[in-house]
């Protein structure tokens, strides 16, 4: 099963869960596991929104990896040129960079499927 839940929030999450098990009655228990699902369900429920799209790779659009691997090398790239004479600078490297990305993205790579595109179309339509 594939974990949902942020690296930042499982301390809390942690907690919250002990203090359901350690509860000292099953209905008080109970009543702040209700609490718990009623305030993040929205959250949760949003995360899933993927399943919807027909046939799509759940892996693409459910992980976050792709951005953290372009905001990595965005870093990356700023860390090598160090100092920028201006902000014009700062913004011309990354939007080439993103240029660059863009391009290679839309002519060497499929990253959904034409007939995934054409059935999600018909589904909003």
């Amino acid at each position: 099963m594939r974990n949902i839940l942020p690296q930042k929030e499982k301390q809390s999450f942690a907690s919250v869960l002990k203090e359901i098990w350690l509860a000292p009655t099953a209905e008080r228990a109970r009543k702040r596991a209700y609490e718990v699902i009623d305030t993040d369900s929205k959250r949760l429920e949003d995360s899933l929104a993927f399943y919807a799209f027909p046939k799509l790779d759940a892996r693409k659009i459910s992980s976050s990896n792709m951005m953290e691997r372009l905001n990595r090398e965005i870093r990356r790239r700023i860390s090598v040129v160090g100092i920028f004479p201006n902000e014009e600078s700062y913004v011309r490297l990354v939007t080439t960079y993103l240029m660059e990305y863009t391009e290679d993205w839309s002519v060497s790579r499929a990253y959904l499927s034409q007939q995934s595109i054409e059935a999600t179309l018909r589904m909003t339509a």
